[in-house]
């Protein structure tokens, strides 16, 4: 865990420089407009602007969409929380820019997944005077059982709200060291946001116990709902293991084909960062339905189908379970570019 003693006197006079620009500005906008009313009335004077709450407020930056809404839930209005990937990105290959370079030089905690997800992370954080925070460490990892990253953890261990709850200790222990003086109102946020967590997770478990046996496979593009399948008592069956460069080898489509046409298998899915063309070959040779698209690697936006992380787990849920069932939701989705 990083030195939080040294950086609560960074974020201390952070936020000392950051009132006092604000001072200054306010000043100095109070003395242009005094200048023009004197012109303009000669004698009365205006009045100055004050500065940005949020400006005082220590900034948590995350890697990416799903930890944000996690992390905002268990910050309360007590820390400014940011992504630094936006809505509708792809984590495992993301390129950081000099923009997010200057925005986590300016953080005061930094929270990645771990688990080998954020591939660019180390070199992102190096030199950087930012200090963070691993969320999934407590979690019982599962490894990758096929492809090159065979025997590596499998790093989408939030796809369990189960799991997501130990994320949620490691965040309210990492912002109470950060911001002691708030410690007992994340700790409060913490518990009540984790007994959100777990009634989502009694709904999933009950949502799919209702389908068949040779119905419960999930087959995906990617290998990113283990934990989920874990959850739910579903077999799970992917294209490719981990999302990369290149991705689909002829090889992989055929075995996902031969799996489907053996198992019977009424739909499959794709997620929503990549594209579903090889699944739709899968479609094509096996007269299997698409089942719709899931989330897993990052929120929707706002006014989208997944805007919060108890939004992704219900919506994967209800599209799995009913495209499994045989009902037509979901079917008609069609390929994303």
């Amino acid at each position: 865990m990083p030195n939080f003693l040294f950086r609560r006197a960074k974020v201390a006079a952070r936020t000392f420089a950051r009132r006092s620009a604000a001072f200054r500005a306010a000043g100095a906008s109070a003395v242009v407009l005094l200048s023009l009313s004197l012109a303009a009335c000669g004698g009365d004077a205006g009045g100055g602007a004050a500065g940005n709450s949020d400006g005082d407020k220590p900034v948590v930056l995350t890697t990416f969409t799903v930890l944000a809404d996690i992390a905002r839930n268990v910050a309360g209005d007590k820390l400014t929380v940011e992504s630094i990937t936006k809505a509708g990105a792809e984590i495992h290959g993301y390129e950081p820019t000099p923009g997010d370079i200057r925005k986590a030089a300016k953080a005061d905690l930094i929270l990645d997944n771990g688990l080998n997800l954020e591939a660019w992370f180390a070199q992102f954080v190096e030199g950087l005077d930012v200090p963070h925070a691993v969320v999934s460490e407590g979690v019982e990892v599962m490894s990758i059982s096929e492809d090159s990253y065979q025997g590596k953890p499998n790093p989408h261990a939030w796809m369990s709200p189960v799991n997501v709850q130990i994320y949620v200790d490691n965040m309210v222990k990492a912002f109470s060291e950060l911001d002691p003086d708030n410690a007992e109102a994340f700790k409060a946020n913490g518990d009540a946001y984790k007994t959100e967590l777990q009634a989502v997770q009694d709904e999933m478990k009950t949502s799919l116990s209702g389908l068949p046996e040779n119905q419960r496979a999930l087959v995906t593009c990617e290998g990113a709902f283990s934990y989920l399948a874990r959850d739910a008592g579903l077999k799970e069956v992917y294209i490719w293991a981990v999302n990369a460069e290149q991705q689909a080898t002829p090889q992989q489509i055929t075995r996902a084909i031969e799996y489907v046409k053996a198992n019977q298998v009424p739909a499959v899915f794709c997620e929503s960062t990549v594209s579903d063309a090889p699944m739709q070959q899968v479609v094509g040779a096996t007269g299997s339905k698409f089942g719709g698209i899931l989330y897993v690697d990052s929120l929707s936006e706002a006014d989208g189908p997944v805007p919060t992380y108890l939004d992704l787990i219900r919506h994967d849920a209800d599209v799995i379970t009913k495209a499994l069932a045989g009902a037509s939701a979901g079917a008609s989705a069609g390929s994303k570019p």
